[in-house]
């Protein structure tokens, strides 16, 4: 048996996949994923069995871009999605987790920076001979030539 939209108040209005997609920035197949991962409840589907979802899905589904825009990853977004359906809760918890990833956001910056200034080095020690001669073709073959050394003798700057 397939489940039909309930009634809804006047000011409340149904939209299809694809408008609530459009409002909240998303594609209807990411829209379909976090319906699958269940971050975004299944939404009821009409006669037609196409699916219908009303602003709170908007809401939500905007709160889930937004924070994957940010960078949360899917399990803290979860993690944020369950503490905001508790209003009255303090924020600690929502603090300590943006606490920890704005940490995790300032590590990869660090290492991001380090790759950067490892390639400016490269690129500008390259004479612009041939491959033979070519310092970015010698420092990546040899990890001990990077600048700045890292465990594996030269920078270990992914990770």
């Amino acid at each position: 048996m397939k489940e039909h939209s309930p009634a809804l108040s006047p000011a409340e209005r149904y939209i299809g996949i694809g408008e609530l997609a459009r409002e909240s920035g998303c594609k209807p197949e990411t829209v379909r994923y976090y319906e699958r991962i269940g971050l975004l409840p299944s939404a009821p589907r009409n006669e037609g069995n196409q699916r219908r979802y009303t602003a709170s899905a908007v809401r939500r589904l905007t709160f889930i871009r937004h924070a994957r825009d940010f960078g949360f990853s899917v399990e803290a977004v979860r993690e944020l999605l369950q503490m905001a359906d508790y209003p009255a809760m303090p924020c600690e918890e929502v603090d300590t987790l943006a606490k920890h990833h704005l940490a995790e956001v300032e590590a990869r910056l660090a290492r991001l920076t380090a790759v950067r200034d490892e390639l400016q080095r490269m690129i500008n020690q390259c004479a612009g001979g041939n491959i033979g001669q070519c310092h970015i073709i010698d420092v990546l073959s040899d990890h001990r030539l990077c600048h700045q050394a890292g465990p594996h003798g030269g920078a270990d700057v992914i990770g």
